[in-house]
């Protein structure tokens, strides 16, 4: 061993955290590893850019009818969105967005799609509007078009844009519209785009009479990405968002951790369609609906620190195709239980926890800053992934994702590209195994523990003649940031 090797082993062991995953991963620091992986920048490469509001979370108009949730009141939450960043999106929308109504002073209702419809008061949004001033997110809203009516469209319109004033991006007319005809929810066999074009046409020059700036985004379509598409070129000039959801699949016994944490043939090539159409229309599109498996997640992945690598992996590969942003669903769904794949974790009683995939978001938040730069591996099949920012010039970030169950990897980087960086940090983001679902940190810490605006703890790693070495245990990732 290398007295440089020796070095870097007991400073990171001074500097480990005392948590439950310690000891496996200070034996993954010292396991043999089986080769290295190398990173090697391209920094005259720019892939994209990343908005400031990138990150977002997606709820159900179902829990905007429950009091108090989404409510400057409710400090865990509060606090929750705030450490995510001071800038972000709430979606309010789903399945219930088609069977909800709009009553001022009606008792609210928060009802499952089958079970009728929720009920939507002035208090309600209230509540919600405090809750986007106290946390100084934004708000994509979304109006009834399965079964609701232009009159009462325009209502709630009317009462949304009153509670969110300046945080109200858009409203998204209709949920799913490509899925409307699919068991003949809300229309009949054979429901096409023009058929909703021209519904969606309707609803829209309602709500502008009464609100003549009123912003729209659409088409909010779940699997038709060439909707997508025809909406950008048909809606493009009067469109503030292009939005589409995804899910790997709906959950079923084929729903396995290693399916989530290994690519998914269809994602390049909608998102590929997608970035087309945002760059011919000049629209920005949006994942404004998305997470692991539809349904509410798989229960034994979803909610494990597997899809915490996941959701960390997948926000870098949305924004690294030009991804506007990414709404990640959480929280009560469409069937009337809380999804197993929330980030936000939640009793129905008001009380909430960052649950495991909170901490890959988490990762990417802090990580996620800037423009995104070329960044190349040799790790060939092996499920590791590579980004890099670039925040600033005299800062550029390096996030690792092993993804492997059992491959300890040792990432040599090459910094000749950026000449005066002479050190690094690296915070961990740390898990006994892929299956964990509590003991989970970054930088040592649990979010509980973290003071909004505050992370854990790095490592601090010296740059040798253009070189990095870190090693990245198995069912690991690790933030490295370089600086002078």
């Amino acid at each position: 061993m290398s007295l440089s090797r020796r070095k870097f082993l007991r400073q990171t062991a001074a500097l480990l955290p005392s948590a439950a995953c310690v000891p496996s991963f200070a034996q993954a620091l010292s396991a043999p590893f089986e080769s290295v992986v190398r990173v090697k920048f391209n920094p005259s490469q720019t892939l994209a850019i990343i908005p400031t509001d990138f990150v977002g979370l997606g709820y159900e108009i179902s829990s905007v009818a429950r009091p108090s949730v989404l409510s400057s009141k409710n400090a865990v939450l509060v606090q929750l969105v705030q450490t995510l960043g001071k800038q972000g999106v709430i979606r309010v929308g789903g399945n219930t967005s088609d069977y909800a109504s709009y009553a001022p002073n009606a008792r609210p209702a928060s009802v499952p799609e089958s079970q009728g419809g929720s009920v939507v008061n002035d208090a309600g949004l209230h509540d919600l509007g405090g809750f986007l001033d106290r946390t100084g997110w934004q708000l994509i809203w979304g109006l009834n078009l399965g079964n609701g009516t232009e009159r009462n469209a325009v209502q709630e319109a009317k009462a949304v844009m009153a509670t969110a004033k300046d945080h109200l991006i858009a409203f998204e007319i209709g949920n799913e519209p490509d899925l409307f005809s699919a068991q003949q929810r809300h229309r009949s066999p054979g429901y096409t785009y023009d058929a909703f074009l021209r519904e969606y046409r309707a609803f829209r020059d309602a709500i502008r009479k009464a609100i003549p700036h009123a912003q729209f985004a659409g088409p909010d379509a779940a699997i038709q990405t060439d909707w997508v598409v025809n909406f950008a070129r048909d809606e493009g000039n009067d469109t503030k968002l292009l939005t589409q959801h995804y899910y790997r699949e709906g959950q079923n016994p084929t729903s396995t951790a290693e399916k989530l944490l290994h690519p998914d043939p269809k994602l390049a090539p909608m998102l590929g369609k997608l970035r087309l159409a945002s760059q011919s229309s000049r629209v920005p599109y949006r994942i404004c609906e998305t997470n692991s498996f539809s349904g509410g997640g798989k229960p034994g992945v979803s909610d494990t620190f597997a899809s915490a690598l996941w959701v960390l992996d997948f926000m870098f590969t949305l924004a690294a195709a030009g991804c506007a942003g990414v709404n990640m669903e959480t929280g009560l769904n469409q069937l009337g239980f809380i999804s197993s794949y929330s980030p936000i974790g939640e009793d129905q009683h008001g009380n909430c926890w960052a649950a495991p995939e909170y901490y890959g978001m988490l990762a990417f938040a802090q990580a996620g800053i800037g423009r995104i730069i070329g960044c190349e591996t040799d790790a060939g099949e092996r499920s590791i992934g590579a980004y890099s920012t670039q925040p600033a010039p005299e800062r550029v970030v390096l996030v690792v994702i092993n993804k492997e169950p059992a491959f300890h990897a040792e990432i040599l980087v090459d910094t000749a590209a950026f000449k005066l960086f002479r050190a690094a940090s690296v915070c961990r983001l740390l898990a006994s195994s892929l299956e964990s679902k509590s003991g989970i940190t970054l930088g040592g810490k649990e979010v509980s523990d973290m003071r909004v605006g505050t992370t854990g703890k790095s490592e601090e790693i010296e740059i040798s003649n253009n070189r990095l070495q870190v090693r990245v245990p198995a069912a690991s990732a690790a933030v490295i940031s370089m600086h002078h």
